[in-house]
């Protein structure tokens, strides 16, 4: 009993940064993302009024990066969703800290752009823990 106490422990230290993420808190620092992006089910009940400058965050969680469709992407981030990646809380909580950094990193081309210019200082877990859970 003692040793899955102790496992049990070990499990939660070794735990990704965004687990700790509180859903709330994105949800409450979405409106600093709302002027470039809206939250519509595909029913169309707008879950979140925004612009459309951004493509629209429904469903992000396992979603294949750059393909929410009627949105034109650059050409960077449409290059990391040929290669497979999608979308998870970690990766959503490592692009919405550094999106230009992000892509870089996931292209290996120093002159990756985005079109996201805002960087998310504080909260980034946050916002990915609120994210993933839209569905």
């Amino acid at each position: 009993m003692k040793y899955l106490a102790v496992a049990a422990a070990m499990m939660t230290l070794a735990a990704p940064a965004f687990a700790d993420g509180d859903a709330a808190k994105g949800e409450a620092d979405f409106k600093k993302c709302k002027a470039c992006h809206a939250i519509v089910a595909p029913d169309g009940t707008e879950v979140v009024k925004g612009g459309k400058t951004g493509p629209n965050l429904w469903g992000l969680d396992g979603k294949i990066v750059g393909s929410t469709e009627d949105f034109k992407y650059g050409d960077s981030i449409v290059s990391v969703g040929a290669a497979g990646t999608v979308w998870t809380a970690e990766e959503i909580e490592a692009y919405v800290g550094d999106p230009a950094a992000w892509l870089k990193e996931k292209t290996g081309d120093d002159k990756a752009k985005t079109k996201m210019t805002y960087k998310l200082a504080k909260g980034a877990e946050d916002m990915a823990a609120y994210l993933v859970s839209i569905k």
